[in-house]
């Protein structure tokens, strides 16, 4: 029988495979969701806190989905499937920094997300950083990239494709022109996407539910 969300994410909690890596798996919970979003790696703060975009580029990242989507974190967290190229802490760089996964971390790690892919079917799929993005299309820049929805065929699956760029403030791209408009056109095309639409119908129906039997 296919492996279900649940047995996947456990025998990804357990994987060691890479030995250079710093920390264990980090991943969010079973969410079966049409909407997946695609970190890089986490940082040094997700595996101490145990969940995906846990410090400051997530908040950052949460600002930009609330402001443009009018969905809060935890609405995001309840209702998305966050994943990444890479699931452990790859450490620091020797001049600070955190490292960027080797070639061999992400083909070792490629296998979680294709799972992810095939077990989720997702409609939109949202990769959030270079490292992110070139494991679905080829990289130009994101000046080419940020701003359009691409048909993206992945694990045998096609679906909506719409890159963002790393919300970390070591890059002030998102900040300055043309970043800020490409990064707002975005986010609007991620809005007015059928399928988070339809997760904000869904989350809204079960607040107004809940509020109705209290």
């Amino acid at each position: 029988m296919p492996m279900t969300l649940t047995e996947h994410l456990e025998a990804l909690r357990a994987c060691r495979q890479c030995t250079s890596m710093q920390s264990l798996p980090v991943t969010g919970p079973a969410i079966s969701s049409r909407v997946m979003l695609v970190g890089q790696a986490p940082g040094v703060k997700e595996p101490i806190l145990q969940k995906p975009f846990a410090w400051t580029a997530g908040k950052t990242l949460f600002q930009w989905f609330h402001d443009a989507c009018g969905i809060d974190e935890a609405t995001f967290r309840a209702r998305v499937y966050m994943a990444a190229v890479c699931r452990c802490f790859p450490g620091k760089k020797p001049r600070g920094g955190d490292r960027l996964p080797n070639a061999e971390e992400v083909h070792n790690c490629s296998r979680w997300l294709h799972a992810e892919i095939k077990i989720l079917k997702p409609a939109l799929v949202v990769p959030v950083g270079k490292l992110a993005i070139v494991q679905f299309m080829p990289y130009r820049s994101l000046d080419t990239l940020i701003g359009q929805r691409f048909d993206c065929t992945y694990a045998d699956h096609t679906f909506d494709l719409i890159p963002l760029p790393h919300p970390s403030g070591a890059s002030p791209w998102p900040r300055v022109e043309p970043g800020k408009t490409l990064l707002r056109r975005a986010l609007g095309l991620i809005a007015a996407h059928p399928a988070l639409l339809a997760l904000q119908s869904e989350a809204t129906m079960e607040q107004e539910g809940y509020r109705l039997t209290t």
